[in-house]
């Protein structure tokens, strides 16, 4: 058991930090959706690369992933508007739905098809490598330093949209660039947990911590743990029951969002009631 556990463990040990920090820009952008679609727009790519009989493991099967998570970047930076007539939810929407139906077309023509789908929507974190996590851990640091170099034009256009216009900022340029390194992120990412997994990780914990903290680094250190929780109890679920991971990860992060959720209600009312 510890040597099938220990690599998927230190997976959901390594790599949840920056999906978190993540996640917090996006709701509070209010484009809960977006990681959705990029994800599945990286999906998408990789089966390209299924349908090519390439090597998913292979650079060139990462570029072309990122190729079209970076088509979606330079889309939904344009969309980003702050007057529109169109919402950018309905842009991120249709590009889900056309990048799915895209991918079920392309990999129909495969002959291990039906499995690709099943690895595209839940993947299966219990096959990680130490290569890949190796790898998908680099990248996390590069585009935490970035972000972390960046931080304050990046935090005021996610936090403070109307402040970075009156700055002057070139906030469409600032939002290619979140969402390029956000492609990065997810493109990698989605190889080892695929699309529901990406969207939980970085939602899930992101909404707990908005639910019980007020300030961004208590945000963020609740989110960790909820990310740690719910990775880590998600995979000895399903080796025990013998379930898929990414979706048994999934649900154990929908259970740990209704509990945090009751468990504000209940302080939220508790506290009005002292005063």
């Amino acid at each position: 058991m510890f040597e099938v556990m220990f690599w998927p463990i230190v997976a959901c040990v390594l790599l949840p930090w920056l999906l978190v920090y993540l996640g917090l820009h996006v709701v509070q952008r209010g484009i809960i959706f977006i990681d959705i679609a990029m994800a599945q727009m990286a999906s998408l790519g990789i089966c390209l690369a299924v349908l090519l009989h390439m090597d998913l493991q292979s650079p060139k099967t990462f570029a072309i992933g990122l190729g079209f998570t970076l088509v979606g970047a330079a889309v939904f930076s344009v969309t980003g508007k702050r007057t529109s007539q169109i919402p950018q939810e309905a842009v991120i929407g249709i590009s889900y739905v056309v990048a799915a139906a895209a991918a079920v077309l392309l990999l129909s023509r495969a002959a291990e098809g039906d499995s690709e789908i099943k690895n595209m929507l839940v993947g299966n974190i219990l096959l990680v490598t130490p290569q890949e996590v190796w790898k998908c851990f680099a990248l996390f640091v590069a585009v935490g330093l970035l972000h972390f170099v960046l931080r304050k034009n990046f935090l005021l256009v996610s936090f403070d949209r109307d402040g970075a216009y009156t700055k002057g900022l070139r906030v469409r340029w600032w939002d290619f660039l979140f969402y390029a390194a956000f492609g990065l992120v997810v493109t990698i990412f989605v190889r080892i947990a695929g699309v529901l997994l990406v969207f939980s990780y970085l939602i899930a914990p992101a909404v707990c911590g908005i639910n019980l903290a007020d300030t961004l680094g208590r945000r963020l250190l609740i989110g960790w743990i909820i990310a740690l929780i719910g990775g880590i109890a998600g995979l000895f679920l399903s080796f025990w029951w013998d379930l898929p991971s990414g979706a048994a990860i999934v649900c154990t992060f929908g259970v740990l969002l209704i509990v945090v959720s009751v468990y504000a209600v209940i302080r939220n009312r508790v506290r009005a009631s002292a005063l």
